[in-house]
């Protein structure tokens, strides 16, 4: 029989492969509910060991049949006390209770059998098997014509497990043995799939059309990660390997961060998509920091902490150059006392320096600015780090251009990012080649989320979100049912929007704004047909199908082509030819000029993000930047709750950042009866003065007929 003695001078068995002298030493991580217990050395491991068990489940002996069955043995290989002391108590409870530990595998399943009363816990059996038939498609074995491969087991009596630690040697031998012939003959196989690297670049091709909609899918992840202060900046940083500056690109926020696993999750190529519907989280489809990233630039790195961990990781096209099979190191730490040290239960020592050489090679991250960088996070703040670098190209220069404004925090000029094309996105019956927010990422923000809570920095300045639910004048709220779902369009006017001549739908998912300027019914065959409305709904309920499936582009730019997309254009379309036709139509113009104010002015405080109703009359732009609820003229307590509008419902600002009103243009008056809102005086006044003025004549254009030619 194979004694402890026989294990410890590591006795070969025919056909299995056994750790002598040459062999290098086999270690395994044992963990119960992926929390560690020990990391241990396998003496005898066979073919193809898993690195790491997971002790799945844990069942009285009397249950388990150990005939037929080959064992190894497990050593404790403890790194700190902490291990060995798991280690004896992980067996001592096994053995006094007269269990047996099981960590289960798609092809193995490993029994850790109690030790022996006299044990000293140095040498522990543990029996396993593994699938051994492998059937295809056509009823044959690989190797074999008509039958599948079957291992024959000899015949033994079956053992008490409490017996020697081990079986008659001669059985050993000619199980294993046999084992062996059949993997030889064709074990079962799976065909998984290789990502190559080149498969980067083809991800960043989902934002090809705008690249707004890639730093879109990263502020996605800070407002999931329920984060309170975003900053996105372009800044210039030393690149060795380049040998001069480059801009590289920085999205900061302060959420709850990323452990190892949500890190190596976050690499992934998709995830399974929720079965239940979250109304507050946008992200859904796994791809979104792919996509976003590898559109902005070839290199990215994402450096993220949360209470108890930090983790770096490098996606990275440079790296992968070259290479049949995609890279992506990782290295992590857990928080000891006030320091970071390296996590050796998700890693290995030598795996961590590895991913970290890789990182200083192909970045301009070494261990001084990685320093600097992990600072920012300050104490034990949470938070993520995303930093973007090679970035995308325009001929000869780069995609996006950054200014940073004037210094001091003036209102007058900020910093902002821009398209350096300045291209419109194309949608039908635009014409209009004024859209701010097409070209700047400023613009674009501050109508992004339908409920701005989180606060945004481009190029360190403040982005001024608009109270999108309360800055239209003469606002009128249409609800409809479709396909059984209510859905609810507010429809307003903009003197901005008129003045550059554009209008549409802003149609936002999830709180998120997906689609902007969308024309609907006569809107698209005549360009002036609804010039300066602006409608807004959230369309959550109507474009999810339930189960988890949404209606929404995973480049959430767009929705998909579907019976509920096209009930809803149909229905826009109705309901914004009615408004513009029975309030637009006659149009009266006010002589002096006069510039019509939203119904209602709002300020948000800096502090606690809650808006606050302003008086009638009341002039916004003698309010400071950051303003809070202490100052004139609101002068209260941010404990004071906000004043709520009606769920579903939200407009679209008629000023954006850098407008300056023009005191001699000449805006609109539609007289009209309105369904829903809440005119302040000043507003009637104006309304009465319209309908006392009478219309201007038109201005007539061109040369004089005395020039004109005969």
């Amino acid at each position: 029989m194979l004694s402890d003695a026989d294990v410890d001078n590591k006795i070969p068995t025919q056909g299995l492969r056994y750790a002598d002298a040459s062999d290098s030493e086999y270690y395994i991580l044992l963990t119960k509910d992926k929390k560690p217990i020990c990391r241990t050395r396998c003496l005898n491991p066979p073919e193809h060991l898993p690195h790491h068990w997971n002790v799945n489940d844990i069942v009285p002996t009397s249950k388990i049949i150990l005939d037929g069955m080959s064992h190894c043995f497990l050593s404790p290989a403890p790194e700190c006390s902490r291990d060995h002391n798991e280690w004896r108590r992980f067996l001592i409870y096994l053995q006094g209770r007269d269990m047996v530990a099981i960590a289960k595998f798609k092809f193995w399943e490993f029994y850790i059998l109690p030790p022996n009363q006299t044990s000293n816990f140095t040498n522990i059996r543990v029996a396993y098997k593994m699938e051994k038939t492998r059937n295809a498609s056509n009823g044959r074995g690989h190797g074999e014509s008509g039958r599948s491969c079957q291992v024959v087991r000899p015949t033994a009596t079956k053992a008490n497990i409490n017996d020697s630690p081990t079986l008659p040697v001669n059985i050993v031998k000619e199980t294993v043995s046999r084992e062996y012939a059949c993997i030889q003959a064709g074990p079962l196989e799976k065909n998984f799939v290789r990502a190559d690297p080149s498969y980067l670049q083809t991800l960043g091709q989902a934002h090809s059309g705008w690249i707004f909609g890639a730093i879109a899918e990263l502020v996605d992840n800070s407002r999931d990660a329920k984060a309170t202060k975003l900053e996105i900046s372009i800044e210039s940083i030393y690149f060795k390997k380049a040998g001069k500056d480059i801009p590289m690109l920085s999205i900061i926020d302060d959420g709850h961060g990323m452990t190892h696993q949500d890190v190596v999750r976050m690499t992934y190529f998709g995830h399974k998509q929720p079965d239940a519907d979250d109304p507050n989280r946008i992200g859904r489809f796994g791809v979104g920091f792919k996509t976003g990233a590898m559109r902005l630039g070839k290199d990215a790195l994402v450096l993220t902490q949360t209470a108890d961990s930090r983790s770096i990781a490098f996606l990275s096209q440079s790296l992968n150059q070259g290479k049949d099979n995609l890279e992506i190191p990782i290295v992590s730490y857990y928080r000891k006392g006030q320091f970071m040290e390296l996590d050796t239960v998700v890693q290995s020592e030598a795996t961590a320096k590895y991913n970290l050489k890789s990182i200083k090679e192909f970045s301009p991250f070494n261990k001084y600015l990685i320093g600097e960088k992990a600072g920012l996070f300050q104490d034990k703040c949470t938070g993520t780090q995303i930093y973007i670098w090679n970035l995308d190209q325009w001929g000869s220069n780069y995609c996006l251009e950054w200014d940073n404004g004037l210094n001091g925090g003036s209102s007058f000029h900020q910093g902002d990012i821009l398209i350096r094309s300045r291209r419109i996105r194309s949608r039908p019956g635009q014409i209009s080649q004024k859209v701010p927010l097409d070209h700047s990422l400023r613009s674009y923000l501050e109508v992004i989320f339908l409920v701005p809570r989180m606060k945004i920095y481009v190029q360190g300045s403040l982005v001024r979100s608009r109270p999108l639910a309360k800055s239209l004048n003469k606002t009128c709220v249409e609800t409809g049912i479709i396909m059984g779902k209510s859905a609810h369009l507010t429809l307003g006017r903009c003197q901005l929007e008129w003045e550059q001549m554009n209008c549409g739908i802003f149609l936002y998912w999830h709180g998120r704004l997906i689609e902007a300027y969308k024309r609907v019914g006569g809107m698209i065959h005549n360009g002036d047909t609804g010039r300066g409305v602006i409608g807004v709904i959230d369309v959550s309920d109507l474009m999810d199908e339930g189960n988890g499936l949404v209606w929404v582009h995973n480049n959430k730019q767009g929705f998909l082509d579907c019976e509920p997309y096209a009930r809803l254009e149909e229905w826009l379309g109705k309901v914004a030819d009615e408004y513009w036709d029975n309030k637009f139509d006659s149009l009266n113009v006010v002589k002096d000029g006069a510039l019509y104010k939203p119904d209602q002015e709002w300020v948000q405080c800096n502090k606690c993000r809650k808006w606050r109703m302003l008086d009638p009359g009341f002039d916004t732009k003698s309010l400071p930047v950051e303003w809070f609820c202490y100052m004139k003229p609101f002068e209260g307590l941010c404990d004071l709750p906000e004043q709520k509008v009606d769920a579903g419902v939200v407009t679209v600002s008629a000023k954006r950042t850098g407008y300056d009103s023009r005191e001699n243009s000449l805006p609109f008056e539609g007289i009209a009866t309105i369904k829903v809102e809440d005119m302040s005086s000043d507003s009637i006044g104006l309304s009465r003065m319209a309908e006392d003025s009478s219309p201007l004549k038109r201005i007539r254009r061109g040369l004089p007929r005395a020039c004109k030619k005969v």
